[in-house]
């Protein structure tokens, strides 16, 4: 494998398929093997989750609801689809842990820097839920925080696209797929990979992003194999 110790970091609206809402089984169940495969070719594995697919804390905002309460609804809904993917984990083999930003000790552990390393030390993948437990912060910032505290080499964004494009490919047919960035074309040219917070930060920690689909066979093994799929995002092309 390319990677030594790899985040992961998945969308809450790629968990939900093409059901509209909630969590289909089939897509929980196909990235638990994917990633089952991964730790079992030697490299560590976290994983960020969103909520989107139950509750966005955006939408709850823009219909009433105050920013910070709608955030933290959201960051519940994280928990449930954290939950899930754990248990279709340790269906598949792998043991692991969900660390949560939020205390929820009945269910998860507290997020521990030094614990959630040693965890991946031994094999375990780890899976951060409650997003960084802060309203007003993205799940894909929480991904680049804690890719920058447990010394991830690469944070990999699976979505619903092959990469980046110039424009959205599903409104338009002359999307053009771009095979690699820079962090400052991505921020200066407003390309909706992240937000500008966990762009900033991943450049900040030199920690590069590949952009892929998640529903390529087999995708999350080939782009820890360091298959040329999907974009790069680095600090020089």
């Amino acid at each position: 494998m390319a990677y030594r110790r790899a985040l992961l970091k998945l969308s809450g609206e790629a968990l939900m398929g093409e059901q509209g809402f909630g969590i289909d089984p089939a897509i929980v169940t196909s990235v638990a093997t994917d990633a089952a495969e991964v730790v079992a070719g030697g490299t560590q594995l976290a994983i960020v989750v969103g909520g989107g697919n139950i509750f966005r804390g955006l939408k709850g905002s823009a219909a009433g609801m105050d920013r910070a309460t709608a955030d933290y609804v959201g960051m519940l809904a994280t928990v449930m689809n954290a939950i899930t993917l754990q248990d279709a984990l340790e269906r598949a083999g792998v043991p692991t842990r969900v660390q949560t930003a939020i205390d929820m000790q009945e269910i998860a552990e507290p997020y521990i820097r030094r614990r959630a390393i040693r965890h991946l030390e031994k094999g375990r993948i780890v899976i951060f839920g409650a997003g960084c437990g802060n309203p007003f912060f993205t799940t894909d910032t929480t991904a680049a925080l804690r890719a920058a505290e447990i010394n991830a080499d690469v944070i990999f964004k699976a979505t619903k696209v092959d990469g980046v494009y110039d424009k959205d490919p599903t409104q338009y047919s002359d999307a053009t797929l771009y095979s690699a960035l820079t962090f400052h074309e991505v921020l200066s040219g407003e390309l909706k990979v992240m937000d500008s917070t966990a762009i900033a930060l991943c450049k900040d920690n030199n920690i590069p992003i590949l952009v892929f689909n998640l529903f390529g066979p087999g995708n999350i093994k080939k782009a820890v194999a360091g298959d040329l799929i999907g974009t790069r995002i680095s600090l020089v092309k």
